[in-house]
């Protein structure tokens, strides 16, 4: 099974790209991606922008993984 994660695009010099996650930047690599802009979510997987997404499906997407997380926090303490 592969887990992939949107971000949010922030700037894009050539082929790569700086991504927001979660609060977090991170480089991903847009060759598989090519026509994605400033301001598009993409589904990064393995560093690489592998599917660009709908803005309210990606919103959407972040919300369940924030109530995940909060489950599992909340199971631990």
């Amino acid at each position: 099974m592969c887990v992939a994660i949107p971000a949010l695009i922030e700037s894009i010099d050539g082929h790569l790209a700086e991504v927001e996650i979660g609060g977090i930047t991170r480089q991903a690599n847009l060759q598989l991606c090519p026509q994605a802009k400033v301001g598009d979510y993409v589904i990064i997987h393995t560093g690489y922008a592998i599917n660009i997404l709908d803005q309210e499906e990606a919103r959407e997407t972040l919300k369940l993984l924030e109530a995940i997380t909060r489950l599992a926090v909340e199971e631990e303490g």
